[in-house]
């Protein structure tokens, strides 16, 4: 994906661990993306419905709202936003189950760069084909 493109995409970063986090922003920010970030699952869902971002790179175990129930929340905010579950202790169980939900991706902790600027390049692929979709089928746009 050129850079150009890369400007535009919006990235939240939403992991209750500060220094992973702030590291990960800044590898995606020198990029190109514009990243957001959020430490716990009720600040993701202020921040989507303040920024609108195009992916979530969103972390399963956080205190409070776990990855799954901000996952939920996310998607009624926007039902077009791909989210990309992140955890360093998941189970095949949560995996499939998250999966079956609409996830775009599952990774564990920790990360490949290469592989998570892959996925979010194709998440937000997959964004703008859904979003471009409804559009010309329905006639409806995001809100």
């Amino acid at each position: 994906m050129e850079n150009s493109t890369k400007s535009g995409l919006k990235v939240l970063l939403v992991d209750d661990e500060d220094r992973f986090r702030n590291a990960l922003s800044r590898q995606l920010s020198v990029r190109g993306f514009r990243v957001f970030e959020a430490e716990c699952g009720e600040k993701a869902i202020e921040m989507t419905i303040a920024e609108r971002p195009d992916v979530v790179i969103l972390d399963q175990e956080m205190p409070g709202m776990n990855g799954t129930e901000a996952f939920d929340e996310l998607k009624k905010i926007d039902p077009f936003i791909e989210i990309i579950m992140l955890t360093g202790h998941a189970t095949v169980e949560i995996a499939l189950y998250i999966m079956k939900k609409g996830a775009f991706d599952y990774i564990m902790k920790p990360l490949n760069i290469d592989e998570l600027l892959y996925k979010i390049e194709d998440a937000y692929t997959r964004r703008l084909l859904n979003v471009k979709k409804t559009n010309t089928g329905s006639g409806r746009g995001l809100v």
